[in-house]
């Protein structure tokens, strides 16, 4: 694909992301114009319209562009690095350790933002490295690795529940993190996690040549030069920083990771100087899309942003697996 056409996909993409945060930041059980969008971001809170948008708005639509954009991109890293496109938070247990730790901290009343932040990628990075060190112990097949991730990911989500059994408190203020969504963002988690977002996406978008490298394989890489096992661990871990900070305030969103990089790919084919940035684009269209559909579907009732992106991955994922399936028979 020449540049032409790539700037003209990125632009093409990027005005579907400002149109969906336009029409989140107006669309709500109190519509705002655009009139009153503007006055309210020159002027402040000091109406109520001003109020609705620095206080409600602004802080939800936000969460979904930085949940959306970490998530996509921490499945193209994790893909990239594991050399395999069924692989996603969501599906090899990164979200679920993140949940778990997430859990643990509303447990023992641990709700600070830098703590539960930081608790989250504790979680997701413990996750992720016990997929990649049993899968290079074992010498499973991609389609291996995957299943043992479903596997951890069931594991970690009954420990999770036994906790909210065991706490009852626990359980209700976890119980936003089941599915994923954005009806309760605070600015007291979305500031610390979006911090530590925005600082592992500026580092990755400076290794995306080391990801092209390590994306050929380990002995590819080690051959042109790469030190190959550390980049992995750095990139494993600023993928975790990624899901695990998107968690920590978005709760479980599902297949965010994966749907993401396999449309990029089709839509913006080419290496990860391009896949990367695409799928940071379109992550955060596609959850604040998705948030916006929750909003608005059975209004006035709303529905877990993670609901509708269930049904979207679900068949997704099945065709992947069915396809992995028959290429590694072939």
């Amino acid at each position: 694909m020449n540049k032409s056409h790539a700037a003209l996909r990125f632009i093409l993409t990027g005005s579907l992301l400002i149109a969906a945060v336009l029409l989140s930041l107006c669309v709500g059980s109190s519509g705002l114009t655009l009139s009153e969008l503007f006055s309210a971001i020159a002027n402040g809170p000091v109406d109520v319209a001003g109020r609705i948008f620095w206080y409600a708005r602004l802080p939800r639509t936000a969460a979904c562009v930085l949940a959306g954009a970490a998530l996509a991109v921490s499945g193209a890293v994790i893909q990239g690095v594991l050399a395999n496109k069924l692989a996603s938070p969501g599906i090899i247990g990164v979200n679920a350790g993140s949940g778990l730790a997430v859990t643990i901290c509303c447990a023992v009343g641990a709700l600070s933002g830098w703590v539960v932040a930081g608790a989250a990628f504790a979680g997701a990075l413990i996750a992720v490295m016990t997929v990649v060190l049993a899968a290079q112990k074992l010498r499973a097949s991609k389609t291996v690795v995957v299943l043992g991730g479903v596997a951890l990911n069931s594991c970690l989500s009954a420990a999770s529940e036994a906790i909210t059994v065991l706490v009852p408190d626990a359980g209700v203020q976890a119980a936003d993190f089941r599915m994923g969504g954005f009806s309760s963002v605070a600015h007291t988690r979305l500031i610390p996690a979006g911090i530590m977002i925005i600082a592992a996406l500026a580092v990755i978008f400076t290794l995306l040549n080391e990801l092209e490298v390590l994306s050929l394989g380990e002995d590819s890489a080690q051959g042109l030069g790469l030190p190959a096992r550390r980049m992995r661990t750095i990139l494993l871990g600023l993928a975790a920083l990624l899901a695990g900070s998107a968690v920590s305030f978005a709760g479980l969103l599902g297949f965010v990771g994966l749907i993401v990089p396999h449309m990029a790919r089709r839509i913006m084919p080419g290496g990860s100087n391009r896949l990367i940035p695409f799928c940071a684009i379109g992550g955060a269209a596609l959850v604040t899309l998705c948030d916006l559909l929750s909003r608005t579907l059975f209004s006035p009732h709303e529905i877990p942003a993670g609901i509708p992106l269930a049904f979207i991955g679900g068949p997704v994922f099945i065709l992947l697996l069915v396809k992995s399936r028959r290429e590694e028979s072939e």
